[in-house]
């Protein structure tokens, strides 16, 4: 075995043992070891999602002296590594975009604990993205679930401390489906190791026995992640939470936290039941027309809003139903359209919160839509970033956005039954994403009253004041650049990954 086939092990484990290690040490170096986590372990994934590409094959790295089922075992391709490096570069922008709020909005005893939610957050993405064992996804699951609400409360306001009992709620509710649905497959199947059960899954299907219990397995474990991912009507925990916590947080959540919950479905639709018999069943259907439901009500909510934030917020659930409507059109299309979203999305959405926190801090820290008049001038990074934002979420040519949104119709024209529907809701879902990000971008180049600006305190921001937020800005629009005028070997690699995958 090569020795680079030990890393995506050793990326588990570097996070998961970085939690503790940071609650000994003072702030500063808590974040230095947190940083440097985070950057090694892109290194380590650049070098696996070399290796594999390199390879043309998946590879299953056993842990311990024992092969499963008695051990346990993650399983590596180009997709999980794709994935992982994408996910830590990410987060590392979003926590180096967020430094100048969590010193302001956490309190001095605290940081320590932010960051080891943050390592353990990110040791359960990688757990979730690599494991090949359905029991261990699930411990993951919970993982995930304490360290996102760890990182909502930890701003220590009435506000976050609402958000994080409801998300709370909403994720206990998600992880007990999952769990009843795991544990359907294991009477029906007798194992927890993902390939074992696909095979048994394949016999009991060919035999045409146990139909009703695989179908109950099938939707307990789609609606539990659904639930999860805030997908609608599931997304009452998201707005405040989003809209409330501190900015890395907000950031993080909003494009990392529900992806992960996401590609647990993906390779539970592909590793753990068969896609055949997914597209066999009646559930893509019932996603079909939650995930389009999502689409409009999202993006409705968001018009209705005046917090900038909160906006956003509403905007996830949105994106979050675009991404299950490519899941609900049964094909492989559609899932390569889902998993482009997840990328376009996560670089997208949090360029957006970041550059929402530039522009109100030139507006007297203000949310408020009417006191963000001319915040495009006083902050010009921020407004240029956010308008990059906007108009990828609305889909506009070159931006990221603009090719999630031609994949997902051409997605639609290979399933008959439901592409006037796909089309329609994309048509609608543009327009309203064009009412509310427009709305705001022209609101932020309005030029505002000079003396409005003196009364309230209003104030320009230079790049240089806020260097670390500025850098995060500028790396987050050349990766939405990327991946609108370089797309075409990014939807290579998710087709290789998902042949490979399954």
């Amino acid at each position: 075995m090569a020795f680079v086939q030990n890393f995506p092990f050793i990326s588990i484990l570097l996070s998961l043992f970085a939690g503790p290690i940071s609650s000994v040490l003072d702030k500063k170096w808590a974040k230095r070891l947190n940083l440097f986590v985070i950057v090694a372990i892109g290194i380590m994934s650049t070098a696996v999602l070399v290796f594999v590409l390199g390879s043309g094959q998946a590879y299953v790295y056993t842990m311990g002296h024992f092969a499963a089922p008695w051990g346990n075992e993650i399983r590596i391709g180009i997709l999980e590594a794709a994935m992982a490096l994408f996910f830590c570069a990410v987060m590392f922008l979003c926590v180096i975009g967020g430094v100048l709020e969590r010193e302001l909005e956490i309190e001095e005893t605290k940081h320590n604990l932010y960051y080891i939610m943050v390592n353990l957050l990110l040791c359960s993405l990688l757990a979730l993205i690599y494991t090949n064992d359905l029991f261990t996804a699930y411990v993951f699951v919970e993982i995930n679930t304490i360290s996102a609400c760890g990182l909502i409360m930890i701003r220590q306001t009435g506000r976050t401390i609402e958000a994080a009992t409801r998300y709370m709620i909403m994720s206990l509710l998600g992880s007990g489906l999952l769990l009843l649905g795991i544990c359907f497959l294991y009477s029906l199947t007798g194992h927890l190791l993902m390939s074992n059960i696909k095979e048994q899954v394949a016999l009991i299907q060919a035999a045409g026995a146990y139909q009703v219990p695989l179908l109950t397995a099938i939707c307990l474990m789609s609606v539990g992640l659904a639930i999860k991912s805030a997908l609608y009507p599931f997304h009452t925990w998201l707005p405040d939470a989003y809209g409330y916590s501190t900015l890395s947080s907000a950031a993080i959540l909003s494009s990392l936290v529900s992806k992960g919950y996401i590609f647990l479905l993906v390779k539970i639709f592909y590793r753990v039941i068969g896609f055949d018999i997914i597209k066999e069943s009646k559930v893509i259907n019932v996603l079909f027309v939650f995930g389009i439901a999502g689409m409009i009500m999202g993006s409705v909510s968001a018009i209705r809003e005046s917090d900038i934030q909160r906006m956003i917020a509403y905007s996830s659930v949105a994106q979050i139903g675009y991404i299950y409507m490519g899941f609900g059109l049964g094909t492989t299309a559609g899932i390569i359209a889902s998993i482009y979203h997840i990328l376009s999305h996560a670089a997208t959405k949090s360029l957006l919160f970041i550059a929402s926190s530039g522009i109100t801090d030139a507006s007297g820290k203000s949310k408020d839509f009417f006191d963000l008049t001319g915040s495009g001038y006083r902050n010009r990074l921020a407004g240029a970033a956010f308008t990059v934002g906007s108009l990828s979420m609305v889909g506009i040519p070159m931006f990221s956005g603009f090719i999630s949104k031609l994949l997902f119709a051409q997605a639609s024209l290979e399933n008959r039954h439901k592409i006037l529907i796909a089309l329609f809701a994309l048509a609608v879902s543009t327009i309203l994403n064009a009412v509310y990000f427009l709305k705001t971008v022209i609101r932020i180049y309005t030029p505002e009253k000079r003396e409005v600006v003196v009364d309230k305190g209003f104030q320009d921001v230079a790049i240089w004041e806020q260097s670390s937020k500025s850098i995060a800005m500028i790396c987050l629009i050349a990766l939405n650049f990327f991946l609108g005028l370089c797309s075409e070997p990014v939807v290579e690699l998710i087709e290789r990954g998902l042949e490979m995958f399954a």
